[in-house]
């Protein structure tokens, strides 16, 4: 029997190690996988005596961790371009709303769509980013607003992770907006979430995680708490909507919960991000949302840098607020919206995004590691920030692929 399966040689290779500088960069690297595991990583001279089913070289390919995507929402069914086009003639987001649009409308399509035409519209959005190098996503529910329909949604997300070599990680989020039959009794919804829903969930076990977003027009403070009491209860570990549109203090209630991270957070205080770091919680951030809604408050990167927050970007892949389905795409516009340097945008879409969905077996090269890796036809890892809509994955390999 060979020691390895297989043996990548002839490689440049990003780690991302967060011990290491410069992307942890090993230059003319080998990789040697056994089963889904790396089983030796490190520079060509140094590789141990040993024997494997097949050898390839890269030719100088460099190789970083797969991609991870750890906040979309790419579930659902419909389509709100109309309303795209309708604000770009000047009609207002309210004038939209009192329409019948919004996410309502969004709302209305995912619940009258069955399980296999949301399969459908969903799956293509998947290959799109596995066509970019990522292994990981994460799909939230939150259309649905119902019993019946959130677990319709998750059940499709558990669906497509088991269709594809992409692993995908759910997460319930009915807590997204107050569904019409509840219209001014937020509070009787909640009751719904944590009695009826989150059980149903739990024991089908359909979420990896819950989230809520918490803001003047959704939900406060006190109704998340209660929630994410409730989610503790069950074993499900919380994230959080914090902050995007004003300083609720999500940011400090995510960390009051050993929340895995807290996303958007424009608005963010300095004491919120204090809360962050003290609790270990991964910033989320989206410039996809950022771009589409036009905002101006940058979320505070500074002071997450000096407190040593880990930073995460995502899309935010939703049919509203953030229609972009390319995570290099969101890499990019962190660079040039937020003032990340590369490092920090390819760290934020491997290993602070593992780390934001509790994944601590990938987004890192390391012997032991899952073996999830994307191989490009690039000269520097810098330059996946760098390029707009530039094809550069030469191959993904991912540990559960056949």
């Amino acid at each position: 029997m060979p020691d390895w399966d297989i043996l990548l040689t002839d490689a440049n290779i990003a780690t991302m190690r967060a011990d290491a500088s410069d992307y942890g960069v090993i230059i003319d690297g080998a990789i040697a996988i056994a089963g889904d595991r790396i089983a030796w990583i490190g520079e060509s001279r140094d590789l141990p005596a040993g024997s494997a089913g097949e050898t390839r070289s890269l030719a100088g390919g460099w190789v970083t961790p797969a991609l991870i995507d750890c906040h979309t929402h790419l579930v659902f069914a419909g389509d709100r371009s109309g309303e795209f086009e309708a604000r770009q003639r000047g009609a207002s987001y309210e004038d939209i709303a009192r329409a019948g649009g919004g996410i309502m409308s969004t709302v209305r399509a995912t619940r009258e769509a069955s399980a296999d035409e949301l399969y459908a519209a969903a799956l293509p959005r998947v290959q799109a980013l596995a066509a970019e190098g990522v292994g990981t996503i994460e799909i939230k529910s939150g259309y649905g607003l119902t019993i019946d329909s959130e677990l319709k949604m998750l059940s499709v997300a558990r669906q497509l992770g088991t269709a594809t070599d992409v692993t995908i990680r759910t997460t319930l989020l009915a807590a997204h907006t107050v569904p019409p039959e509840y219209k001014d009794k937020a509070d009787a919804y909640i009751d719904v979430i944590c009695d009826e829903l989150m059980p149903e969930v739990v024991a089908g076990q359909l979420a990896d995680a819950v989230d809520a977003y918490c803001e003047s027009i959704a939900f406060n403070t006190e109704q998340v708490a209660r929630l994410f009491e409730r989610a503790t209860e069950l074993g499900l570990p919380v994230k959080l909507h914090a902050d995007q549109l004003s300083d609720g203090g999500g940011a400090a209630l995510a960390a009051q919960f050993s929340a895995l991270s807290a996303d958007h957070l424009e608005y963010t205080s300095s004491s919120g991000v204090q809360a962050m770091a003290d609790a270990g919680a991964v910033a989320v951030l989206l410039p996809g949302a950022f771009l589409t809604l036009g905002e101006t408050q940058l979320p505070p990167i500074d002071s997450m840098r000096e407190l040593d927050v880990p930073i995460a970007i995502a899309t935010d892949c939703n049919p509203g607020t953030s229609p972009i389905c390319s995570l290099r795409i969101a890499m990019m516009l962190a660079a040039r919206q937020f003032g990340l340097t590369p490092e920090e945008c390819l760290a934020g879409a491997t290993r602070e995004a593992a780390n934001a969905l509790g994944l601590d077996d990938r987004g890192v090269l390391e012997t032991g590691r899952r073996a999830d890796l994307a191989v490009w036809n690039i000269g520097h890892p810098r330059e996946l920030a760098y390029w707009i809509g530039s094809p550069q994955l030469q191959s993904l390999w991912l540990a559960d692929s056949p």
